[in-house]
């Protein structure tokens, strides 16, 4: 998909058809050109819905209000109607919030990610048909845009958008086709594309790092095991960020086997590990001016003779002893050995780890919302903010002492499972902060995306399946880190 920035007023702009976002049910604004169409349409203009009037090519969304998550979903939901459609190019105006050029940028990014399919597998291709779009530079509210800026913030748009829906793809795509050596190729090829540098260790580089909670997690698959790290290093960086991701490629349970309906869509426990490639890959584009490491640990967790048992005691990369009660509670423990290794290959002011760690949070705060936990109340704040900023739903989870005291174990230092059904998610991020070394202790958050990662319904931007959570909350906290060390 195209787009072209124009000083041009809409109505002197060719194209096949036209968008109008109809903003706080305003049918009377200047834009809105067919009043008795849409009444006899019984068009109300509420948030999303559209009204597509082929004899004047005009098709018309719905907006609660100008703020950046409503006009994102109205562009999505527009671009969403024209499928199936035969038009191939749109002109649309711009719509800022009081001149704030990030509603335009969630209006890019909503109609990238409205298009968004995925279709690898089907015999039959239903691609959008849009591949043009014209933004004009009249204002909803008649104001003066800044050409220049306004072309920066589109050209970041679709960088994050484009990096989302390569997260998409990825976790999309079935455990057949992508496991932990597949994963590490579309690292080291996107590296290549970007300019980032990538090292892969492989079992024995992993086995020489110690990283016996990762390999006995991995050990009854017959693919094996890989720990990527992505770096993005740029001259002058002031800051440095550490992301971690749990890749689990495809996670049975192991000996502790699901269900087989819960079995179904484990292809997206890659979502973590899937989302620290798209960050990177939107970092090194945009060229931010802070150095970010992306460590993903990329595992299948499967069964057989030889796979790791409840019972078995195991020996974390920092030498704390884990009693396995559980083998689908393997998530954590991929993490526990990379995050104590991206902690010994960087000291860094920021660590944030991502994963799809617990069906806990999902019942805890629903499928659209990630939880936010962690040591320090002001990085936690912060993710929640930026979450907000960017358009992504999440939320703080406390720790707190008591739930900390149900992963006690009785013969070793710690126990993967609490004695608890409670609290699940707390635990397991209590699990976590075990292997937070005391540099990064107050500067680590753990990011559950268990809920929105992968959700069968489309919802909001998002269709069926991965939705690339944690890309855009991420991409934006790093780009304000940014801009609070160019003041």
């Amino acid at each position: 998909m195209n787009f072209e920035l124009t000083a041009l007023p809409v109505t002197d702009i060719s194209s096949d058809i036209e968008v109008i976002i109809v903003v706080n049910n305003d049918t009377k604004h200047r834009f809105v050109q067919d009043k008795k169409l849409l009444k006899k349409a019984g068009f109300s203009a509420e948030q999303d819905e559209t009204c597509l009037l082929p004899g004047q090519d005009r098709l018309y969304v719905g907006a609660g209000s100008l703020a950046s998550t409503a006009i994102r979903t109205a562009a999505a939901s527009a671009i969403k109607a024209l499928k199936g459609t035969q038009y191939k190019s749109i002109k649309v105006a711009t719509y800022t919030n009081k001149g704030c050029t990030y509603t335009l940028r969630a209006m890019i990014e909503g109609f990238i990610l409205g298009a968004y399919s995925f279709e690898t597998y089907k015999s039959k291709k239903s691609k959008n048909p849009v591949k043009h779009i014209s933004v004009s530079l009249e204002e909803y509210s008649e104001l003066s845009i800044d050409i220049e800026k306004a072309s920066a913030v589109m050209h970041k748009a679709q960088i994050i958008a484009d990096a989302t829906n390569f997260t998409r793809d990825i976790v999309n795509t079935t455990p057949d086709d992508c496991y932990p050596e597949v994963m590490a190729s579309i690292a080291e090829g996107m590296a290549e594309d970007t300019g980032l540098t990538c090292k892969v260790l492989k079992p024995k580089e992993l086995r020489k790092e110690k990283m016996e909670t990762l390999l006995a997690v991995a050990r009854a698959s017959r693919h094996k095991p890989r720990v990527i790290h992505l770096t993005h290093k740029p001259k002058g960086a002031k800051k440095v960020v550490t992301l971690v991701g749990k890749g689990l490629t495809y996670d049975s349970g192991g000996l502790s086997l699901k269900p087989a309906d819960y079995m179904v869509t484990m292809k997206s426990d890659k979502s973590g590990g899937s989302a620290v490639m798209g960050i990177m890959k939107a970092i090194a584009e945009m060229n931010l001016p802070i150095e970010v490491h992306g460590f993903i640990g990329a595992v299948e967790n499967m069964i057989g003779g030889d796979a790791y048992k409840p019972d078995d005691v195991l020996v974390a990369k920092n030498g704390k002893t884990i009693e396995i009660r559980n083998t689908d509670a393997e998530g954590r423990l991929v993490l526990a050995d990379t995050l104590c290794y991206a902690q010994q290959e960087v000291k860094s002011d920021y660590l944030f780890d991502f994963a799809t760690l617990t069906g806990a949070c999902v019942v805890g705060v629903g499928h659209y919302t990630s939880g936010v936990m962690g040591n320090s109340e002001e990085v936690r704040s912060l993710v929640v903010k930026e979450a907000k900023n960017a358009g992504e739903l999440a939320t703080a989870l406390d720790f707190n002492p008591y739930l900390k005291k149900t992963i006690k174990s009785e013969i070793a230092d710690i126990c993967n499972i609490s004695n608890t059904r409670y609290g699940g998610a707390i635990t397991a991020g209590q699990f976590l902060s075990e292997f937070i070394d005391e540099d990064h202790k107050d500067k680590w958050a753990h990011i559950d995306i268990a809920g929105p990662a992968f959700v069968e319904h489309a919802w909001g931007e998002n269709p069926h399946g991965a939705s690339g959570a944690g890309v855009r909350l991420m991409v934006k906290l790093i780009e304000k880190l940014a801009e609070n060390e160019e003041k």
